[in-house]
């Protein structure tokens, strides 16, 4: 399996998107500025200028015609895909953290982080179909009420009746996307212990896949919120992907290089690793990042996944015939 090395960034990686077709890779990194790549070759398409903080985020719509971005410059902007061009941008008083299209790209769900005074907030924001009747409105708001913590994802729900979110905490919590009200938080005792990193959620919406520092990835059900599945690994897990082809399920982190020589004799050795969903055994590995993975993203036809790093890079992986064969 060899893979395809994208150098389209300066800083890391901190975010990977693939469209609904399958055709685009959108990157987001901490050099203000996210690509867009042909998922089947690596080649850039372009760029989108106009942030001036590191990038965090990003999601497309279902037509591939927008793009939205959150970034560390208090901001999330709407962007036309074909042209470059931003649409439009809603500003906050503190750093944009995660974005999110509703089913019917109607809604996006944004977060900001905690800011001075300001906590961390989940804020709904309606998508005109057209770019002039834009507002920066938010139709909902939620302040979350644990103090300084931030929140690092939050996702639509089934029916986008509900949002799930996620972070610093590491409490899983299921929102009513209408009224506000919060309707369920995991069981303490099954969930995470550190930062949870990442959520992803399955193709059909039904179960969803949470990363966390504690070097652990956990399968949940999206309607009870009851725990599946765990993963665990030797690194703290910055980035989870789920296959929609195959029960697999893959992890990407490692330790920051400022602890790798303090903790861990493996340095160098920063590898996605694959799982069965169902089993919970590693199944194997794919090695070749030069720092902690930041990003994993499955394409959508299951054939091929990439991964982004702390190093830079993209690397983009067409899986083997051998791959769709494995046995455990």
């Amino acid at each position: 399996m060899r893979p395809i090395l994208m150098k389209g960034h300066e800083r890391p990686l901190t975010f990977l998107k693939y469209n609904r077709d399958g055709d685009l890779l959108f990157s987001c990194a901490k050099d203000h500025t996210p690509n867009v790549w042909f998922a089947d070759n690596g080649e850039r398409l372009g760029t989108y200028r106009g942030h001036n903080g590191a990038v965090w985020c990003c999601d497309v719509s279902r037509d591939s015609s927008r793009l939205i971005t959150g970034s560390a410059d208090q901001s999330a902007k709407l962007w036309d895909v074909q042209s470059g061009q931003q649409v439009f941008t809603f500003n906050f008083d503190s750093p944009t953290r995660s974005v999110e299209f509703s089913v019917g790209d109607k809604l996006a769900v944004i977060t900001t982080d905690p800011f001075m005074e300001l906590t961390s907030a989940i804020h709904v924001k309606r998508i005109a179909g057209d770019p002039a009747d834009q507002t920066a409105e938010s139709i909902l708001t939620l302040k979350v009420p644990q103090g300084r913590m931030k929140i690092n994802r939050a996702v639509w729900g089934p029916l986008n009746s509900t949002i799930i979110s996620a972070g610093e905490d590491a409490i899983i919590r299921i929102w009513d996307s209408e009224t506000g009200k919060l309707l369920q938080e995991n069981q303490k005792e099954e969930g995470h212990t550190k930062t949870i990193t990442s959520l992803v959620k399955s193709p059909d919406g039904s179960h969803f896949l949470t990363g966390s520092l504690d070097k652990s990835a956990k399968l949940w059900d999206t309607r009870t919120l009851t725990l599946i599945k765990t993963y665990r690994t030797e690194s703290p897990v910055n980035a989870v992907a789920m296959s929609p082809l195959l029960n697999h399920v893959v992890l990407g982190g490692g330790q920051d290089a400022i602890n790798v020589t303090t903790t861990d004799h493996r340095a160098g050795k920063f590898e996605a690793k694959f799982y069965d969903k169902i089993l919970q055994e590693e199944i194997g590995g794919v090695k070749g990042h030069f720092g902690p993975i930041n990003a994993l993203a499955f394409n959508p036809d299951g054939k091929s996944f990439s991964s982004g790093g702390e190093d830079g890079y993209i690397r983009l992986h067409h899986f083997d015939h051998d791959y769709f064969n494995i046995k455990i």
